[in-house]
């Protein structure tokens, strides 16, 4: 009777432990050599720049993530996600660079509420049909990395890119602060995300420029669609940005004022579709981004790129991919200063493990000079090796 009392015991101990929640660490370390060849002519301060350097996530950015949930019965259950960026080449590891914070709940059938910081659907769906997988190298017309833009980040907190002064647009905001989304489970081959951003405080100061409404909020919405080896997705978000400030002259500072004041709508546009042909996936992807001078509509940029791209295996153990895409920036609006842009990108992989593999990556970009942009050609490549876990 003990040992049978002793075995319900047990096998209840147990089924509470499967009802806990569970916690998986998971994450990325992408390392190797990397080089960069830059020129720029006209406007252009820098004329001519070359690095070197063994460095880091040049196909992947390296993590480290926490991701739990736990069941709660009737087929919800709490979800969470913390996740940092790590930097395997600096000697410092201990700053926290959030990526993604969130904590939600998830309805088996119906899909999942979360808050918190989290990635936007427009970047999302680039994700899911970018042929170079959104890594960090030159030659990406539609995901810009590092030199690769002529354009420099725009938008400000709570998302991520920060306010800039050279009037010019990136491509895409990757996640945002301060933020609820809703990611439905898949219906007849549909699925879908909502966003929507709120950090809005009033404040009452006797200094005129910092008293008043400081408002950053937006919204945002995903569409996907699956048919058998064909894939389609669309995306849109608009943030705003109403900081108040002394404007003194909106050129050439689009969005920041002299006391620092920043209102600008940022509108972006993304659709995309892949097709898998077995050996080859085959990618088309175009894209809008246009940030608007709230205090004075006739200032704004924008940024508009197509690409097309292949992926696939051409061995069980290498894999390979190339791009090439082109677009228009233009900047302040008035008088349209614009300028256009090609690039194109060669990747390949060569798996060890499932989790391991070896890779080698070129990219290139070139942009015509105008009044207000410089002509720019730089190129990227690098090799190294990436490890999830």
């Amino acid at each position: 009777m003990k040992k049978i009392l002793l075995a319900i015991v047990l096998a209840s101990c147990v089924i509470i432990a499967q009802a806990q929640s569970s916690v998986t660490i998971y994450g990325i370390l992408d390392a190797g050599y990397m080089g960069t060849n830059y020129t720029g002519t006209g406007t252009s301060a820098t004329t001519k720049q070359t690095t070197s350097t063994i460095g880091q996530s040049a196909e992947q950015t390296s993590r480290l993530g926490f991701r739990g949930s736990e069941d709660l019965g009737g087929g919800t259950s709490a979800i969470f996600t913390i996740e940092t960026g790590l930097n395997p080449n600096n000697s410092t590891v201990s700053t926290f660079n959030n990526r993604q914070t969130f904590v939600g709940i998830k309805q088996n059938g119906i899909g999942a509420f979360t808050i918190g910081t989290q990635y936007t659907p427009l970047y999302t769906a680039v994700t899911q049909t970018d042929p170079g997988q959104v890594n960090n190298m030159i030659g990406d017309a539609i995901y810009t990395a590092n030199l690769q833009t002529t354009a420099v980040n725009s938008g400000t907190a709570p998302y991520e890119n920060t306010s800039s002064s050279s009037g010019t647009v990136d491509s895409l905001t990757v996640r945002t602060s301060n933020t609820a989304m809703f990611t439905s489970d898949k219906f007849y081959g549909i699925g879908g995300q909502i966003m929507f951003t709120q950090n809005n405080q009033n404040v009452t100061q006797t200094a005129s420029t910092t008293g008043g409404n400081s408002n950053y909020s937006g919204y945002g919405i995903g569409l996907n669609y699956t048919l058998d080896k064909l894939y389609v997705t669309g995306a849109f978000q608009a943030l705003k940005s109403e900081v108040p400030g002394t404007l003194t002259n909106p050129a050439p500072a689009l969005w920041t004022s002299a006391s620092g004041g920043t209102n600008t709508q940022d509108n972006q546009t993304y659709a995309a579709a892949t097709y898998d042909f077995g050996v080859l996936k085959a990618y088309a992807q175009w894209i809008n981004r246009k940030a608007t001078d709230t205090l004075d509509a006739s200032y704004y940029a924008k940024r508009s790129a197509q690409q097309v791209g292949v992926r696939g295996f051409w061995t069980p153990k290498i894999e390979s991919w190339a791009s090439v895409g082109n677009g228009r920036v233009t900047t302040y609006g008035q008088g349209v200063p614009s300028a256009n842009f090609v690039a194109f990108q060669l990747g390949s992989n060569y798996w060890l493990s499932k989790r391991t593999n070896l890779y080698a990556i070129y990219g290139q970009s070139q942009t015509n000079s105008t009044t207000a942009i410089p002509a720019t050609a730089a190129s990227n490549y690098a090799v190294g090796l990436r490890h999830t876990f």
